[in-house]
């Protein structure tokens, strides 16, 4: 059994599912009962400061008010998940994920990051992606995905719309070159 957590996904061309099309996923974690990750480069129609707002988290950092917030996946999709770097941990619970990733889905860290007195590096996500016992090694198999180390600078540093070639680049693969189709040897 493979173990993936901590790792990238980067989704395939021609996938098939409009909803991962050229997404980067972080695993946050993978077993015998499945996977559960976030898409790092979806942005949402909101940002940090209307989603405060919405949870009624006043805002003293400017900076982190203006964030984006990304679409984790398709799933319970109201839940908020917060990847950081691991000079940080919540009060109520964090999950530390590898030695440069922490996740953290509890309100103290969206009040701490209200105060900048959160992490230093951070993206936000509601929603998250999840795969069943076999289903994300299957779609692997079915060169669904691609799997690669998890990279802080490209998962906090790169701009969204840059993140799926920054990791197929980090794979030695020009984005250009990929084909749709795949076969099987």
């Amino acid at each position: 059994m493979m173990d993936l957590t901590g790792k990238l996904l980067i989704a395939m061309p021609g996938m098939g599912d409009p909803r991962f099309e050229r997404s980067v996923i972080f695993l946050c974690s993978h077993g015998e009962d499945g996977a559960m990750g976030l898409i790092v480069n979806k942005p949402a129609d909101l940002n940090v400061a209307t989603l405060l707002e919405q949870l009624e988290i006043s805002a003293t950092s400017a900076s982190a008010a203006r964030a984006p917030v990304r679409l984790g996946g398709p799933v319970e999709m109201a839940r908020g998940f917060v990847l950081h770097s691991p000079d940080y941990a919540g009060k109520l619970q964090s999950l530390k994920v590898s030695d440069a990733f922490t996740m953290t889905a509890t309100l103290d860290i969206l009040e701490d990051i209200a105060r900048d007195s959160g992490p230093a590096r951070a993206v936000l996500m509601l929603g998250y992606s999840g795969w069943g016992p076999g289903q994300l090694e299957a779609e692997i198999a079915d060169n669904g995905w691609l799997t690669a180390e998890a990279d802080p600078d490209i998962v906090f540093g790169s701009r969204d719309e840059d993140k799926w070639e920054a990791a197929l680049k980090s794979l030695g693969i020009d984005a250009l070159l990929l084909s749709a189709s795949a076969g099987h040897a």
